[in-house]
C-alpha cells in the first residue's frame, strides 16, 4: 500500500430496500455513500443479483465508483461486493470451496495496493446442519486466510462473521452462550485464527471494553439500549494493521435514521 486507504465495511440488509425503502433527504446507504470519506466499502447480504446490484448503484458507478459484486445461488439470500474509487486490479469470487463457490459470500479485490475481501458468513444454528455448514464455511476462509498471509500481501478481510469473540463483543453474553454466534467453538476457532498472524483492528483500537457493537435487533429497545452485538469485523494481516490511523463505528445518532440493522465500521490505514 502507497498512500493512506479508508475501507468501510456494512451489511446492507438488502441493498435495494437500503437505497429504495429507507432513504430520503437524511437517511440511506446512498446519502451515507455521498458523505462518506470511504475509498473502499465492503458491502454484505445484497440479496441481488449482479444486475440489480449494479442498477441499485449506479449513481455511484456514474460518479466513477467501481463495483465488484458475487451474486446469492439462492434469490433474496446472500450476496456481497465491493466498491471502491480506484481501478480494482483483480476480482476472485469464492474462498477456495467448491461447496461455496456460487453461494454469495466471498469476494476479494486487489485495489489501491491491497486485497480486500467482503465477507458474509451463515448464520447457523446450534446442533443442526445449518451449523454444520457454517463450520465448513469457517474452515474454507481460514483456509484462504492462510494462503492471502503466507503471500505477504497487505489484506483485509471485512465483513459480517456471525460470531460475537468474546463477552465484550456481544452485550447479554449470559444469554447467548449455547446459541449459533456466541458458542464456544466459534469463539475459539475465531482465537485460533488470530493467532496465526491477522489482527481485529477494531478490538485492537478498543481493547478491555464493551463493543463498540454495530448489530441490533430490530426489535424491542435492543438500539437504544445499546444491546448489540459486534460482529462486523477487519481482520488485517499485521503489517496492514500497523498503519491503522483511525478507527470509527459510525452508530446511528437515533432509530429512525437507520437503514440497516448493522451500522458501517470503517478504518483508516495511513
Amino acid at each position: 500500500m502507497t498512500r493512506p486507504l479508508t475501507i468501510s465495511t456494512v451489511n446492507v440488509n438488502g441493498i435495494r430496500a437500503a437505497i429504495k425503502q429507507r432513504s430520503d433527504d437524511n437517511r440511506g446507504l446512498l446519502p451515507w455513500f455521498a458523505q462518506t470519506d470511504a475509498d473502499v466499502v465492503c458491502l454484505q447480504e445484497t440479496r441481488a443479483d449482479d444486475d440489480q446490484v449494479a442498477e441499485a448503484l449506479a449513481p455511484l458507478l456514474a460518479d466513477g465508483w467501481h463495483l465488484a459484486s458475487a451474486a446469492p445461488h439462492v434469490k433474496g439470500r446472500n450476496g456481497v461486493a465491493v466498491v471502491s474509487r480506484t481501478v480494482h486490479d483483480e476480482v476472485r469470487i469464492g474462498c477456495g470451496a467448491d461447496e461455496f463457490a456460487a453461494h454469495g459470500r466471498y469476494i476479494e479485490v486487489d485495489t489501491g495496493g491491497v486485497t480486500v475481501g467482503s465477507v458474509y458468513f451463515p448464520t447457523g444454528e446450534a446442533d443442526t446442519e445449518r451449523q454444520r455448514e457454517k463450520e465448513r464455511f469457517m474452515a474454507a476462509v481460514a483456509q484462504r486466510m492462510s494462503v492471502l498471509r503466507a503471500d505477504g500481501r497487505d489484506a483485509v478481510l471485512c465483513g459480517d462473521w456471525n460470531i460475537a469473540h468474546t463477552e465484550h463483543d456481544i452485550k447479554n453474553w449470559k444469554g447467548n452462550v449455547k446459541k449459533a454466534g456466541f458458542l464456544p467453538e466459534e469463539r475459539r476457532w475465531l482465537t485460533e485464527l488470530l493467532a496465526t498472524g491477522w489482527v481485529d483492528v477494531v478490538r485492537a483500537a478498543h481493547p478491555d471494553q464493551p463493543g463498540p457493537y454495530a448489530w441490533w435487533s430490530w426489535r424491542g429497545k435492543a438500539f437504544d439500549n445499546d444491546a448489540g452485538w459486534r460482529i462486523d469485523y477487519h481482520l488485517a494481516t499485521a503489517g496492514l494493521a500497523a498503519r491503522v490511523a483511525a478507527v470509527r463505528t459510525e452508530r446511528p445518532a437515533a432509530y429512525a435514521l437507520r437503514w440497516s440493522d448493522h451500522c458501517p465500521v470503517t478504518v483508516t490505514y495511513a
